[in-house]
């Protein structure tokens, strides 16, 4: 049943839908192509020219909606300045959307000239969310995901607004994830026709998705509440065992087991992908301990993404019960790790995880 989505955050709605529709065409541009420009940077993860363009379109196109706010981005221009062939493919990736119908009726705005792309990109490269009184402020993760994305498998489109340091709205494109997807989820789950999804949700007014490839503001649906046990199609752990090796072994299969639920179930790489699961009912719990106890989260895989599970009837904390607190700066450091689970559930979750690590012999996990 088509929806339409509460009179408020209109114009915060509108800009998402649009920009994140025009992100996607770019960012499955590169999927399929063989060279994705991909740079290696300081921490050692990569970075496409896809994660460039988008986060300079995102950018543009909300400061040109919302000048007096501020940005947060996971990238910044330094590498561009640097090389200025891959500012040229990051420039020109840009502009194969110049001409796009929907970029000529205000869907996104772009960048008037290369050097106001990098500008763009810098706004938002250095800064971070603030706490109380520090306004409205719009964090972006241009490409979630990017080692799976540089795979052609699943990727994520974050934009999150935080306002005095808690989660207001957010909204998500999953450009290659199909809403008629059934079963656990995997990386290599991306629809090869590209069929994918938009989610948003709004504090205290709900979660909502539309397919991609409308060019409709108007939604499709509600996200339907998570239910408050494990069963039936809702059950599910979602998790990452590939790929990354940032997780605590030994923790997340006994959990998983506790509970009654396959491990590894959904075994996803990108953070965004695994919230937009969680709120879709693919899944129905989540669990992340890192492997190190001075391992912090970053704010732009998580900032607006968990507002999807959380309008959608989900309680998510760190491993020590605490709720996320996405003022402390680009990284999360005054939490530890994640539980997630539906709100009925999540203490039965939380102490199942405390329980493990102080069995495991792990006490320092839990200081």
């Amino acid at each position: 049943m088509d929806v339409q989505p509460p009179d408020i955050f209109v114009q915060e709605v509108e800009t998402a839908i649009g920009a994140l529709i025009q992100a996607s065409k770019l960012g499955q541009r590169i999927v399929s192509s063989q060279d994705k420009g991909t740079i290696t940077k300081d921490d050692l993860s990569p970075v496409t020219i896809a994660d460039f363009a988008v986060q300079a379109l995102l950018i543009a196109s909300f400061k040109q909606v919302f000048p007096n706010d501020s940005f947060v981005g996971e990238e910044d221009a330094s590498d561009l300045r640097a090389n200025d062939a891959l500012m040229t493919r990051v420039w020109d990736l840009l502009n194969t959307i110049a001409q796009d119908e929907f970029t000529q009726q205000g869907a996104c705005t772009l960048p008037q000239s290369k050097e106001h792309m990098c500008d763009l990109i810098d706004q938002a490269g250095s800064s971070s969310p603030g706490g109380p009184g520090s306004g409205r402020v719009w964090v972006f993760d241009p490409i979630d995901g990017t080692k799976t994305y540089v795979r052609g498998q699943l990727y994520a489109i974050n934009i999150g607004l935080i306002v005095d340091g808690k989660q207001a709205f957010g909204a998500v494109a999953c450009p290659n994830l199909s809403l008629r997807h059934t079963g656990n989820l995997k990386n290599e789950s991306a629809d090869p026709n590209g069929n994918g999804c938009i989610l948003f949700a709004i504090k205290g007014h709900g979660a909502f998705y539309r397919h991609l490839e409308s060019h409709h503001i108007e939604l499709k649906s509600t996200i339907l509440p998570i239910p408050s046990t494990f069963a039936g199609n809702h059950s599910g752990f979602i998790t990452c065992t590939g790929l990354v090796d940032s997780a605590l072994d030994g923790v997340h299969d006994v959990v998983a087991q506790r509970l009654g639920l396959q491990f590894p179930g959904s075994d996803v790489v990108p953070w965004v992908v695994r919230w937009a699961a969680l709120a879709l009912s693919i899944g129905s719990v989540t669990v992340w301990v890192y492997k190190r106890r001075d391992r912090y989260a970053k704010a732009w895989d998580h900032a607006g993404a968990m507002l999807l599970f959380e309008e959608a009837g989900g309680k998510i904390t760190d491993v020590h019960g605490k709720d996320i607190d996405l003022s402390a700066g680009r990284k999360l450091s005054n939490n530890f790790g994640f539980v997630a689970a539906p709100i009925a559930l999540h203490a039965k979750v939380l102490g199942i995880v405390q329980d493990v690590l102080k069995e495991q012999g792990r006490d320092e996990f839990l200081q």
